[in-house]
């Protein structure tokens, strides 16, 4: 089959528990899914579905927002701000849906077909806002494509702070992204570098609790990486007919 039978026999339906199960082993997140409001499927019709032996090419779950997020309130203009917890909670799950997963079975990646799901199933999603979190290193461009806005979080001081010490032995940013390479590094310095880097490391790891005297090595280094790259991402589609209707 080409790529226009497939996109021709698959159509976008509101889904259920089974139907995200099917997929899920697909998904870095495994199954385990916790509460959610909505899913809805790409189902597969007619010669796809005889082709393929698969009813379901793609997955959609919508989940309930945690109440308070930084990223949101900056996406929003603080719309969100100054409200008591109780009341915050009420408008926050009354007017946020959150997208909790996103699964395309593996025969079917390279079509698009995470974009359309995503921009065909926002507006039956029932809310104003649809939003989603991601973190540098598994960004997704299809919500992009899909008509979400991105925003990047700032990077911590204490991350800053962390890169720069790095820096001052030799290690720059770039190279950041391999424990190994960096441990090795780390260990060819002399004795004032590695002391100088050792009370950096120690410091930024002062609020990782037993971390902080986790013995010198691969792990330890493999954990400070992670942290230091972990930017949020934030995904955000204000949902134009509840915009109308506010206008009205």
């Amino acid at each position: 089959m080409d790529c226009c039978t497939v996109v021709e026999d698959l159509r976008v339906e509101r889904g259920n528990i089974e139907d995200y199960r099917r997929l899920s082993r697909y998904h870095y997140r495994g199954e385990r899914l916790g509460p959610y409001s909505d899913i809805f499927v790409l189902r597969c019709g007619g010669r796809l579905w005889l082709a393929s032996h698969t009813e379901v090419a793609g997955v959609i779950v919508y989940t309930m927002p945690s109440c308070g997020l930084q990223l949101r309130n900056a996406a929003t203009g603080d719309l969100f701000v100054g409200l008591d917890r109780g009341t915050k909670m009420s408008v926050v799950n009354e007017s946020v849906r959150c997208i909790g997963r996103v699964i395309i079975e593996p025969r079917f990646r390279g079509l698009g077909l995470a974009t359309r799901l995503v921009r065909e199933t926002m507006p039956l999603a029932g809310a104003a806002i649809v939003e989603s979190l991601a973190v540098m290193g598994f960004v997704h461009p299809f919500f992009e494509k899909a008509g979400m806005k991105v925003y990047q979080g700032a990077e911590s001081r204490r991350c800053v702070q962390m890169k720069e010490a790095f820096s001052l032995v030799g290690i720059e940013e770039e190279e950041l992204i391999d424990a190994e390479a960096v441990q090795k590094k780390i260990e060819s310095l002399g004795k004032e570098e590695s002391e100088f880097i050792e009370f950096e490391m120690r410091e930024f790891l002062r609020g990782y609790g037993n971390r902080r005297t986790e013995r010198r090595g691969y792990e330890r280094m493999r954990f400070v990486l992670e942290r230091i790259n972990f930017r949020p991402v934030y995904y955000i589609w204000r949902n134009p007919e509840f915009q109308r209707a506010t206008e009205r």
